[in-house]
């Protein structure tokens, strides 16, 4: 799972958001590093849409403008837990090799041979 779609779901799993609030979500859980435009967004939540991991939660209309609010499906939250538990995975395996990796001196390198 890429990254924006992974942060535009666990963005939904707090619950219905409109288009921006998903924007604003996704920067803050990306630590700022992730900024999605609203054409990626949109595009994004049609094909989670089109997938059955998103759904269309309700429309308002705000100061003339077409508010549309998206929620996670039960399946959407399956396919989020899923990658959670692929990452948490990956993450333990990370953590064991590093656990094993020899020490090593301060300031000393050993030559790379091919």
């Amino acid at each position: 799972m890429q990254e924006p779609t992974l942060l535009i779901l666990t963005a939904l799993a707090g619950g219905p958001r409109h288009g921006y609030g998903v924007i604003g979500d996704v920067e803050e859980l990306s630590g700022g590093r992730l900024r999605l435009s609203a054409g990626t967004l949109y595009r994004a939540l049609d094909r989670l849409t089109g997938e059955g991991l998103v759904a269309v939660a309700g429309e308002e209309v705000v100061a003339g403008r077409l508010r549309r609010y998206y929620e996670l499906t039960d399946d959407g939250a399956a396919a989020l837990a899923a990658e959670a538990e692929r990452m948490r995975s990956q993450a333990d395996a990370v953590a064991a090799r590093l656990r094993a990796r020899a020490p090593r001196t301060t300031g000393t390198t050993r030559p790379v041979t091919a």
